[in-house]
Parts: structure tokens; C-alpha cells; sequence
């Protein structure tokens, strides 16, 4: 992926980072009424109808299942692994394969390596380089590539906002050549965490969208900036050279995973969906052409399905036009309805940035922007009126994304501090995330694992937040749920009352849907998939 050369940036005091979170014993989970203390005499309600619903006998006897393994790793570990999650919402590809895997991709392509700062680059390796193809037989050299693009190793107390972000820098020049190939190796992993879905971000047709923005420049005036870009059907050049730029990464997805073969991997049968990312740290023009091709896309080819503003949200030009990509995006909603969004909003923390840059950022997502879905917002109690925006994320179902390592590691947040237990309360969806589970060095497994340990969740409050990861997806269709699952609890819709998943739909109305509805269709195959999973898992282990 093709970055844009990194922002000034004010040394700010960090918390301190972890390598990955630590997951505690059962028993010190954290009690369900730990909510942030941070803001004294704020009322939080009470919890909602996904938090205290009746579990069927099947998910009692899971539940039960599951307290018998508590002390157990090796069976924590593997129930959690084998357990349905539905989607992974909220990932970078370049972030998500294993970094092993970049190395030895970089040492297929023949790269070289910086011997000061570990980068990747481009042949011949001339003094002050080496061979990256190295690392097969350099162990030293090897571990040191690894700690360099990860966070594998990563010193307590050190700067993980800094080091993380900085490993896409030093992986960049393996990650833009290869989108197929990393996608065949990053479906094939969350396939075997049993998720039948993927949304992953990208940066599609980078250089001709910067080459577009530079020869229009910026106009205040939004609407007349969209129609300097469209002029000629400029934009729709840059749109065609995304899709056959998809087109190839696609083939060469299905050629690195053998789909359709003897030797088809298992990310065949996980159905992708690309979300385009937009660099927020660049020019107005810049984001204003990436947002408008992002959006474009979604509109003409399937398998694009929303936008997302991603890099540091602390960076000095991030925080100076935060409200103007948000009022970009509010414009060129109305220009493209169907269009979705999804934005990193609040990954931000007191000491990071100042006060008042912690005020406004989730509000004006989900106000001005209209955003469909919130990335991390983990500065939520420390916004102007944050009560009033989780509530109206809770009205409207507005999901947050959820990708608890990613936040110890960049911001040093884990635990009561995290918002997680206040947004549940509130009635806002919430899906767990892994964000980059590449240099986090982690999977949905573990974040799952960890939500059940810290927060002391039940086996029926995992399910629904794996229900809720393929509800709150950019899934075509109907649902199987009716009314707001996430408040009055998964109840399916009228036409598919009493049938049992696992078995054969008898009710015609209800084959309609599941075979008319790709996202009724994911989720009855998950339902089938839980009723598998509790029948496998409906003894204790003595």
C-alpha cells in the first residue's frame, strides 16, 4: 500500500504500551458494573435485554461447558477457536497477514532491507542493505524483521503508538505488490477461527486518486469540487482502473488459494468484501478524491461496500480537518446514497492529544457524517455530552468496532478504562475486532477470549456478539432478526419462527428469505453452525 510521507506530529506524553494483553483468570473478571469512572456523577443505565436475556437449555449447558474449562488453556483456547464469529468487520490487509509471511514474500520479490531502520526497498541492495531473502537462514536477522514489523517483543513502558503505526512504513514496499496472496493467506486464518465473513480495508487505485486530487486542487466549494472531478469522466477513469486493479488481486486470490481446484484452501468459502481506505493525514483534495472513488465504487461494483478514514487519528493535519472530512463525507452522501461508511473515530486518549481534541470526534462521526459504523471510539466517555451520542448510536444501531489488543497497544487502554462495558450498557451494538491482527500478533480468538475474562461475559453474551458481527455487517438483504437485536434480543422474523436451525427450513416464506438474502443466508448458516457447536460442547469437563 502506497502511504503518504508521514505528518509533522507534536511529541505528546504515551501511555505505556503492551506486546499483547494479558488474559486474567476467569475470576478476576472484571465485575458487569465496571464502567469507566473517568466522568464522576454521570449516569449509566442499566443494562439492556442482551445482557440479562434467558439462555435456551443448549446455551446453559454450553455456558456451563464453558465455566468448566476456565482454568484450563489448552480447552479455553479451543473452545473459543472452534466457537462461530460470524464476521471480521473492522481489519487492514496490509496489517492482517503474518508478518512471517511478509517476510517471506518480500524475499520471493527479491527485496532488500535498510540495515538503520529494518525497511523494506526495492533492488539492487547496495551498501546499507541486505538481501531480505536473508531471513531464511539468519535467524538473528529474522527475529530482528520481525520485531521491527510488529509488535512481537515490544518493550513495557515503550511507545506503541509510534512503533505500530511505523511497522506499515517498514513493511510497505511487500504489502502494495501482493493483495491476492495476502488475501488467500489472511482468509484462510480467519476461516479457521469458524467466521464465515470478511471485510477488510484497502487502498484501491492510490497513485492514480493522488495524481487525480493534485491536478484538481481544492475547492471549499464541495459541490463544485465533485464536479471538477467528474469533468471529462476523470473519476470514472480512476474508477475502472480500481476495478481491474480488484479484478487482478482477485485472480490472484484465487490462483494462491486454488479455488475451484483439488487444493482449494478454505478461504474459498469465506464470502470478502472490500472496504476502501482513505488517508486522512494527506491533502483535503487528496481525501475528498479517495472518499469520492471510495463511495463511487461502492455504488458500481459488489464486492466494494464502504469507506473508512484510516492513519493516526492524532496527527497534527488529522485533528486540523477532522471536521472538514467529516462535513466531506456528509456532502458526498447525499451525492452517493447507497454508499456506506465506516470511520475510525475516537482512537484517541487523554495525554495523546489536547483536552479539547478529546471533545468531538465520535459526535461528529455519527452527527455530521451520518457513519453507519464507529471504529474503536474508546475516548467516548471524555466527549461534550458523550451520554447523548451513545445514545443516539443505540437509536439508530450504530455499531462500534471493537479490537481490544489494537487499544492497549496504540493508546495503552484495556480493562475498566475501556468503553466496552459503557457502550453495552447503553445499548449500543458492539462487535469484537482485531484491526491488524499481523502486528498485533493476535486473532478474533483471542479478542474474544479476552472479552470473556475481563468482563466476565457468559456464553449467550459471546453468541450475541458474534450474531451481532454479521448483523451489523454491509451484508445485502433482509435479516433474519426483526426489530433492534441489539435491545430486545435475536428474535427471528415472523417468517422463520419455530424452525430449527441445522435442519431443513420447512416454511416457505422462510426459504425465500435465506436464499434471496445473502445476509439471512450468513446468518442461518450460523445459527445451523451454533447448534453444532452447543450439541459438541453440552457436558462440564470433570
Amino acid at each position: 500500500m502506497n502511504t503518504p510521507p508521514r505528518p509533522s506530529t507534536r511529541r505528546r506524553f504515551l501511555p505505556a504500551a503492551v506486546t499483547a494483553l494479558t488474559l486474567l483468570p476467569l475470576s478476576a473478571a472484571l465485575p458487569a458494573a465496571a464502567l469507566p469512572a473517568a466522568v464522576p456523577g454521570t449516569a449509566v443505565p442499566a443494562a439492556g435485554p442482551a445482557a440479562s436475556r434467558v439462555p435456551t437449555p443448549a446455551e446453559a449447558r454450553t455456558d456451563a461447558y464453558l465455566a468448566s474449562v476456565r482454568e484450563r488453556p489448552a480447552r479455553l483456547r479451543a473452545f473459543f477457536r472452534s466457537m462461530p464469529k460470524g464476521g471480521e468487520l473492522h481489519n487492514h490487509l496490509s496489517g492482517a497477514v503474518s508478518t512471517e509471511y511478509l517476510i517471506q514474500l518480500a524475499a520471493e520479490d527479491g527485496l532488500c532491507v535498510r540495515t538503520d531502520t529494518l525497511a523494506a526497498v526495492v533492488p539492487p541492495c547496495g551498501p546499507g542493505t541486505r538481501p531480505a531473502a536473508d531471513a531464511r537462514t539468519d535467524r538473528a536477522f529474522r527475529e530482528d524483521l520481525i520485531r521491527a514489523w510488529s509488535m512481537q517483543d515490544f518493550p513495557p513502558g515503550g511507545n506503541g503508538h509510534d512503533h505500530f503505526f511505523d511497522t506499515f512504513d517498514k513493511f510497505g514496499e511487500v504489502t502494495w505488490r501482493h493483495r491476492g496472496k495476502m488475501l488467500a493467506e489472511f482468509a484462510d486464518g480467519v476461516a479457521a477461527q469458524n467466521q464465515s465473513y470478511l471485510e477488510t480495508m484497502i487502498t484501491p487505485a492510490s497513485d492514480s486518486a493522488k495524481k487525480l486530487a493534485a491536478e484538481v486542487g481544492w475547492d471549499p466549494d464541495l459541490a463544485a469540487l465533485h464536479r471538477k472531478l467528474t469533468a471529462g469522466g476523470r473519476l470514472d477513469s480512476v474508477v475502472r482502473e480500481a476495478v481491474e486493479e480488484t479484478d487482478d488481486g482477485d485472480a490472484e486470490f484465487r490462483e494462491a488459494a486454488g479455488c475451484g481446484t483439488a487444493r482449494e484452501r478454505p478461504g474459498c468459502g469465506l464470502t470478502v468484501r472490500w472496504i476502501s481506505q482513505v488517508s486522512r493525514g494527506s491533502s483535503p483534495e487528496r481525501v475528498f478524491t479517495q472518499l469520492a472513488l471510495g463511495m463511487r465504487l461502492s455504488e458500481r461494483d459488489g464486492r466494494y461496500v464502504a469507506v473508512n478514514l484510516v492513519q493516526p487519528e492524532d496527527w497534527d493535519s488529522s485533528l486540523k480537518n477532522y471536521r472538514l472530512q467529516m462535513r466531506m463525507i456528509a456532502y458526498l452522501r447525499g451525492v452517493y446514497p447507497q454508499a456506506r461508511v465506516t470511520l475510525h473515530a475516537g482512537e484517541l486518549w487523554p495525554g495523546l492529544v489536547k483536552p479539547e481534541d478529546l471533545t468531538f470526534h465520535i459526535a461528529e462521526a455519527v452527527g455530521t457524517a451520518r457513519t453507519d459504523r464507529v471504529g474503536h471510539g474508546v475516548d467516548l466517555v471524555h466527549e461534550n455530552d458523550w451520554q447523548g451520542t451513545a445514545r443516539a448510536m443505540a437509536a439508530r444501531e450504530v455499531a462500534v468496532e471493537v479490537p481490544f489488543t489494537s487499544n492497549a497497544q496504540i493508546l495503552g487502554v484495556r480493562g475498566a478504562e475501556h468503553p466496552f462495558e459503557t457502550y453495552r450498557a447503553y445499548g449500543v451494538p458492539v462487535v469484537l475486532a482485531t484491526d491488524d491482527p499481523g502486528v498485533s500478533r493476535i486473532d478474533i480468538t483471542h479478542e474474544y477470549q479476552y472479552a470473556a475474562r475481563t468482563y466476565g461475559l457468559s456464553y449467550p453474551q459471546l453468541k450475541d456478539l458474534a450474531r451481532a458481527s454479521l448483523e451489523y455487517a454491509f451484508l445485502p438483504g433482509a435479516s433474519l432478526w426483526r426489530g433492534n437485536p441489539t435491545t430486545e434480543g435475536y428474535r427471528t422474523v415472523p417468517a422463520c419462527r419455530g424452525e430449527r436451525p441445522g435442519t431443513p427450513v420447512r416454511s416457505a416464506a422462510c426459504r425465500r428469505l435465506v436464499e434471496g438474502s445473502p445476509k439471512a443466508a450468513l446468518e442461518w448458516r450460523q445459527e445451523s453452525s451454533f447448534a453444532a457447536f452447543e450439541t459438541a460442547h453440552a457436558a462440564p469437563v470433570r
